[in-house]
Formats: structure tokens, sequence, C-alpha cells
């Protein structure tokens, strides 16, 4: 077996023969630096190294491998081989433990050389110390091949693989030059791929949310952005997690965070069958989809089937609403958000409604009351001071505490006729009329003031709910005078 050549040295080459690509090895090396300076990913690096390796070092094929667990396997290989045996060795694996020429690369970052003919094309001889390993020698007799050469790809002090190059008989072998050739080469491909993946962990750490995967906030806000721009149908879907406080608060935060990434993989899956679309998730329990060029009815169409599909575990739900250029107009990406944001706050209080409806009647109306008392106190007693703010805060806090959809604080103005409806002064939640089949409104009045108080059909009512009621309102307002 011949000895492998050491990296930097020239041992196991022909010295007595220049090669070819000496001549256009420099400007070839040049070429290489430039062309790989444009790499964004590992796998454009791996195709220019393959692509100007052939010119650089006179080859008639060269393949960047990659090189794990002592294990080489190709990557690319050019010119694509028509040769069969050359296209079973491109997709073959290769052990340092069978072949010693890559051990020694592996171990002593070392290039190699091997010929299994001589410089008069004549075969070598097993006692020919300079023909390389006997096993790459033996390799190359297998395909035709004259002359072989490898040289290490190092990357962050480890190497990552290597480059591997052949010459048919008939060509000169490989000699000193192409060696230095091949290391600057190999040298060029290392630096390449680890800045390739510096950048792509950068922009792993910059663009991407560390939990689940998906696109971050600053990256939606961006494609959102250039949707707009682009003067096509922008849709902004806005989704949150119902239930996630709750399984947060009875199974563990790991359990949370683990509903968080099946909520990531329901919009993954959205995004990829609308093509162009950005999945992100903006912080919390808030997740988004940005599509362009997508109508809206496409949108909602694939988003519905996809939560319907893969629905999420511990009883959570997506609510979700959709905001389109199609009806907004000209807009900024800012109000887009917040138009989807509105849409979807809407669907959630739709969908707590409908889950509230499907509810068996709360039994004992005393327990109601007992509900309205605690949360309206604590409502007025937050507030801010003077009486609107006061009964607008007990109107919300009564209004979500019996189920109901939404609550307006009126006001009688002197002189007003009996008749006449009071004028409005604030209204919350949904408007009472849109879900007349499913709330009804209760009415209470102190003095000039008029509160209507939204009551889920579900809901347990009666004179001792009234009373709580009127007592609140009684409080709110003496209390804020």
């Amino acid at each position: 077996m011949g000895r492998v050549t050491r990296r930097g040295t020239a041992e196991g080459t022909r010295r007595d023969h220049r090669s070819a690509a000496a001549l256009v090895g420099v400007r070839g090396l040049a070429t290489a630096a430039h062309r790989l300076d444009h790499c964004r990913t590992v796998d454009d690096v791996v195709e220019v190294v393959a692509a100007v390796g052939v010119e650089v070092l006179g080859a008639t094929v060269v393949a960047v491998c990659r090189i794990e667990q002592d294990t080489a396997r190709v990557l690319a290989a050019e010119p694509v081989p028509s040769d069969p045996r050359l296209r079973w060795r491109s997709r073959a694996s290769y052990r340092a433990d069978d072949r010693p020429a890559l051990r020694m690369l592996i171990r002593e970052r070392a290039s190699w050389v091997a010929h299994a003919v001589d410089v008069t094309g004549r075969p070598v001889t097993a006692d020919d110390a300079g023909a390389g390993d006997a096993v790459e020698i033996a390799s190359l007799r297998d395909i035709d091949g004259a002359s072989g050469l490898a040289s290490p790809i190092v990357v962050n002090g480890t190497v990552w693989g290597q480059v591997y190059a052949m010459r048919r008989v008939g060509q000169p072998l490989f000699a000193v030059d192409d060696v230095a050739h091949a290391e600057v080469l190999a040298a060029l491909a290392g630096g390449a791929v680890a800045r390739v993946d510096l950048e792509a962990q950068v922009r792993h750490l910059v663009a991407d949310d560390p939990l689940t995967g998906l696109a971050n906030r600053r990256v939606a806000d961006s494609a959102a952005e250039a949707a707009l721009e682009s003067g096509e149908e922008t849709c902004i879907v806005m989704c949150d997690v119902d239930g996630l406080k709750r399984v947060n608060d009875d199974l563990g935060h790991d359990t949370g965070d683990d509903l968080l990434r099946s909520v990531a993989d329901v919009l993954r899956r959205a995004a990829d069958a609308l093509p162009g679309a950005v999945a992100a998730r903006i912080g919390g329990d808030e997740f988004c989809l940005v599509t362009v060029g997508r109508r809206r009815a496409e949108g909602a169409e694939v988003v519905a089937a996809t939560v319907a599909e893969f629905p999420l575990p511990h009883g959570a739900a997506i609510s979700y609403g959709i905001a389109t250029t199609a009806v907004t107009g000209s807009v900024s990406a800012r109000h887009l958000f917040r138009q989807a944001d509105m849409a979807q706050y809407r669907a959630k209080r739709a969908r707590a409604r409908a889950l509230r409806a499907a509810a068996p009647t709360t039994a004992d109306p005393a327990v109601t009351a007992e509900r309205v008392v605690v949360a309206g106190s604590a409502a007025i007693v937050a507030a801010q001071s003077g009486i609107v703010p006061r009964l607008c805060a007990l109107a919300a806090a009564a209004t979500e505490t019996l189920g109901g959809a939404g609550w307006a604080v009126l006001m009688r103005r002197p002189g007003d006729a009996p008749e006449s409806r009071p004028s409005a002064v604030a209204r919350g939640g949904a408007p009472i009329d849109a879900t007349a089949a499913e709330s009804s409104t209760t009415v209470v009045e102190h003095g000039p003031w008029v509160v209507e108080i939204g009551v889920s059909a579900t809901a347990a009512t009666g004179e001792v709910v009234d009373t709580s009621l009127d007592a609140l309102v009684a409080v709110a307002v003496l209390g804020a005078s």
C-alpha cells in the first residue's frame, strides 16, 4: 500500500509531469472565489465547487463529498456521470474503516493522490510506492480511471467533507500543482460553507420564533409590506389560541408549549397549501398568516379545512379572523393587521357565545347573582373615577358573567320626551341586536342613567339577579357622586 499525501506536501505525486490544470488553475481559483462569494446555501457552495473544480483541476469528474461519522457521501458531481459505474459510485457511501486514504484525510487533514497507471500509461505494480493507496488504485481501475485526488474541506477546525477529482487513462496524472490547486479550492469551499452556515444561524436567530420554528413578528411585518407593495390582493389571518391559559394552569407550561407547537403545525400546513404564504407567531398565543395573490375565499377555505382536519389537543381551539385589501383597499400593513385582529376577536367572542348556548342552563339563580355581585363590585372598584367609567366597567363585567353579547350605557337628557330612547354614551361587546336569537337584554335604570346588559339564553335569571344588578348600578352612580 502506497503512502498518502500529507496536507501541504506533494509526496505520492509524479514529479516528472506538470499538470495541464496548472495553466488555468489560478484563473479558475479566482473564478471559484468570486462565485462562492455569491452563494447563500450549502447546496450552492457544493454545486459551484464541483463545477469549477473540473476546470481548476483539469479533471474528468469532480465530486464534493460530505463526511459525517467517518463516512463520506457524494453531494454533487460534475459533470453528471453517464457511465453506470460512476453513477453507482456517486450514490454510495464510503466508510473510513474500509478506505485508509479517507481515514488519513479525516485524521490528519491530509490530501492524497493515487495512480492506476504510470506516466507511460502502463498499469502500476504492487511495489510502486509512489502510486498511492492500494484501495484507491483498485477503485480507479474499476472505473477505467488513471489518477485520483482528494483534499479535505475543513470548516471551523473540523473536516466537513472532501473534494475528489478523477482523470481517465490518456490524461496526465495528478501532480504537485494539482494538489496545491485542490487544497486551495477545498479551503475556499470550507470558508464558504462556514459563512453560509453562520448566515443561516443569524437568520434563524433574527427571523424565527425559537419555540415553534415559525417566522416571527418582524418577518410577518416584512412579508405584509412586500405583499402590499406588489399590488396583488393581500390577506392577513390573525389567530388566537382558545384554552391556552387553562392548559397552562391545569397541565403546566411544558404542555402549554406543546400546544403552541401544535398550533404552529396547523398554520404551517395552511401556509403550505397557499403558495407564497408566510406563517408567523406574533407572540404569546397570537399567530398570523400572510398571503399574497390569493383571494380571501381561498384563504378562508384552506384555513377552515386545515383547522378542522387537525384539531388541537386538550380541548383547545383556534379562533381566527381575516382581513383583505379586496375590502379595505390600499391600507398600511399595520391597519390590515388591526382589521384582522378585530375580526379574530369577533370570531372568538362568537365561539364563546356558541359554547355557552350549547351548555345546560345554570340551575340556581342565587349562584348567578353572587357571581354578578362579585364581578361587578370588582369592576367598579377598579374603574376610573366618574359615573360613566364605573357604569361601563360594571356593564362589561355583568355581561361577561351572564354570557351576553353586548352592553350599552345610555342617558336621558333633560327635556327628552318620556317615550324617547335615551342617548347612547358608550357601547361594548358585539352589537346587541346581532345575536338576538341567543342573547337577551336586561335594562337597569337609575335616575337619568340607563344600563343595558346582555344576558345569554342559558343564564339563570330571576328577581334575585335583577335585584343584584339594580344594587350594583346604584352603587356605581352614587359612589361616583
